[in-house]
């Protein structure tokens, strides 16, 4: 094959992965999105106690569904990329069935472990919450699995729309269930407490009913290809079949080291909320509803908002994950450096202006989403501080991946132990020795998210020899961004000044002015990255709908 040949196929495969990685980061935000729209209603439905009783119950959820099946979509692509890459599609049939056997086994006994010890993981009436999530991590690690099947032929399309689905479905089930069990709730004259907790009972269904509509899609899915999935087993040739033992025990090997660094990359929000609840709360002496209440607002506000630009960072690592093991597991170390740095780039390239903007607009974002005026101060300057744990966990988590894809799974499970214990060290003597309370709890998420960035940098620079370039990817978006931020907070300063002597209603001329702001601002970060050359025509080119932007590129004479 020629060099030029070489060179083409190349760069369709690169431009491929990030198609992929593009289309479900779309999926990604888009999903944030809607949760963002229905999460501002059900807040007004259930309160921000409600709010308080859901995220404490979510929490805890979410640790169980890491350790239980979380991770399988990445593991089980990791695994199912490299025998693809070999064409050993009757072994891959094999490992998808032992996956199945795998979920059943731990999801079903994880599910248990939740309903029946709810009490020991959260107090008053967030253990009744917890247990109606109980079902939901059984159904999720089938969801997982047939995920990560679809993620080792690298496609996401069939994972993406699931997770539109998902979130519809959430977003439609939580708001319904949580306005009639608070209704039947009240009319049977239960207390204000009561209600609140019935109201986050309905938000748990929704999260359940999301995640069943998602995996009878992907069977669904599964189901209408399995004849071109037999006729591929039929002719595969491969002499050695793996064995049902071997095939556990491999897997064991590979998704333990998943699940413990994804379960410590997130264990932080677990163990943040119950030091912070325990201290404020026994040491401190604030009572236990305003406790719940003031980690709700940073959890179900402030974090919510922070994580929706790191969807992308999130899609980059699933479709990163098959792709850099296929290419490693061949050799082409070349190749896959090639694949980071891309990566990177684009993830850059969209958390940099991200965490700037949500700086620059924390107040007006948070009064456009979560107008409740008793939490809107606190909530906002949560927001603010949280501003670059954007691009923090942008990087952490790509790096994370790079490392499980080229084999050094361990690497990041002791980089999240080494993270965890500073943010504790952090955490604990800022809420015993000063008034900080919840900005204690926002600070060590912050120094969390810059140690594992920091840890898992290093070690990619000694595993892989990789260095990222710096001035495109970072300096240069930086600069972007920041006249980007300082035109967007500009107009909303003068134009909500001026909306405000024309119209009555705050929320609308927060709105208007937002709108405009976060408008011009984008448009400044787009001629800006393009005229400094950030961005080149083919990165562009390689992105979702980036012919479009090419165009509008080469009519505004940027390209």
């Amino acid at each position: 094959m020629s060099d030029n040949k070489r060179v083409s196929q190349s760069g369709k495969k690169r431009s491929g992965f990030i198609m992929q990685a593009g289309i479900l980061a779309a999926a990604s935000i888009l999903c944030r999105m809607i949760g963002l729209l229905y999460k501002s209603p059900l807040t007004g439905i259930i309160g921000d106690e409600g709010n308080g009783y859901y995220n404490t119950a979510y929490n805890i959820y979410t640790i169980i569904l890491l350790v239980s099946s979380y991770s399988i979509p990445s593991a089980i692509a990791k695994v199912l990329a490299q025998r693809l890459a070999l064409k050993e599609y009757r072994n891959a049939q094999r490992i998808f069935r032992c996956a199945l056997v795998y979920v059943m086994v731990v999801g079903g006994a994880a599910s248990l472990v939740l309903f029946l010890w709810a009490p020991f993981f959260v107090m008053g009436n967030s253990v009744t919450v917890l247990r109606f999530f109980a079902p939901t991590i059984f159904l999720y690690g089938l969801l997982g699995v047939l995920r990560g099947y679809f993620q080792a032929h690298q496609t996401m399309l069939q994972t993406s729309f699931s997770q539109i689905l998902e979130q519809i479905l959430n977003a439609a089930v939580s708001i319904g269930a949580a306005y009639g069990l608070m209704q039947m709730a009240a009319a049977g004259g239960a207390d204000g407490s009561t209600q609140a907790m019935y109201g986050a009972i309905g938000s748990a269904l929704g999260t359940g009913s999301g995640v069943l509509i998602a995996l009878l899609f992907m069977m669904a899915i599964y189901m209408l290809n399995r004849k071109t999935i037999q006729k591929r087993i039929d002719n595969d040739r491969t002499k050695t079949e793996a064995e049902y033992k071997d095939i556990f025990r491999m897997m064991m090997a590979v998704v333990t080291p998943f699940i413990l660094s994804t379960c410590i990359y997130n264990l932080g929000t677990a163990l943040n909320q119950t030091i912070y609840g325990q201290m404020m709360v026994h040491i401190k002496g604030m009572d236990e509803v305003t406790a719940t209440v003031s980690y709700g607002i940073l959890a179900g506000k402030a974090v919510t908002v922070a994580n929706i630009p790191i969807a992308l960072a999130s899609a980059m690592s699933s479709a990163l994950v098959p792709t850099i093991s296929s290419a490693y597991a061949q050799g082409a170390i070349k190749q896959t450096k090639k694949k980071v740095a891309s990566a990177i780039k684009v993830t850059m390239l969209i958390s940099i202006p991200a965490a700037i903007g949500i700086g620059a607009l924390a107040r007006p974002v948070m009064m456009a989403l979560f107008p409740q005026p008793g939490s809107l101060e606190l909530a906002s300057q949560l927001l603010m501080g949280l501003a670059a744990t954007v691009v923090f966990y942008g990087l952490s988590t790509l790096t994370n991946a790079v490392l499980q894809g080229i084999g050094r799974v361990n690497t990041p499970v002791v980089n999240a132990v080494v993270a965890l214990v500073v943010q504790t060290a952090t955490l604990v003597p800022l809420l015993y020795y000063t008034e900080f309370g919840i900005y204690a709890v926002m600070i060590a998420t912050v120094v969390y998210s810059l140690l594992m960035c920091i840890l898992n940098n290093i070690f990619l620079r000694k595993y892989l020899d990789y260095r990222q370039e710096v001035d495109k990817t970072f300096m240069r978006p930086l600069f972007s961004a920041v006249m980007m931020g300082a035109l967007a907070y500009g107009t909303y300063t003068g134009l909500s000044f001026l909306l405000g002597k024309i119209l009555k209603q705050a929320y609308f001329v927060n709105l208007i002015a937002l709108a405009v702001a976060v408008a011009l601002g984008v448009c400044l970060y787009f001629v800006l990255v393009i005229k400094l050359k950030a961005v080149k025509e083919d990165e562009l080119k390689a992105l979702p709908k980036g012919n479009v932007c090419v165009k509008l590129a080469k009519k505004l004479k940027l390209l």
